[in-house]
């Protein structure tokens, strides 16, 4: 195969993960303030939500950490398939 394929491969890898990495703290950050929100429910955060109760507040946080999440594992599941492609790759020069 082309070395600069195998490199291309092995870099869209990495960089993946990077980018999982990344995610990964955001969502740690996001659970963080999700629960320091919901232990001191202040006033603004409805007003700024627009909405009318602490249960829909809870309810859409938790459904953007489950999205996220789906998302943070499909683009894991992504990486390693990068990842043992580029491994492939390199076997098989």
């Amino acid at each position: 195969m082309n070395d600069g394929f195998e490199r291309k491969v092995r870099g869209a890898g990495v960089a993946g993960w990077w980018t999982v990495l990344a995610s990964a703290a955001v969502l740690l950050v996001q659970w963080v303030a999700y629960l320091l929100v919901l232990s001191s429910r202040p006033a603004w955060i409805l007003s700024l939500w627009g909405s009318s109760s602490w249960l829909e507040v809870q309810h859409l946080w938790l459904l953007a950490i489950g999205s996220l999440k789906i998302f943070v594992m499909v683009l894991a599941i992504l990486c390693l398939w990068l990842t043992l492609w580029a491994r492939e790759l390199r076997k098989e020069r």
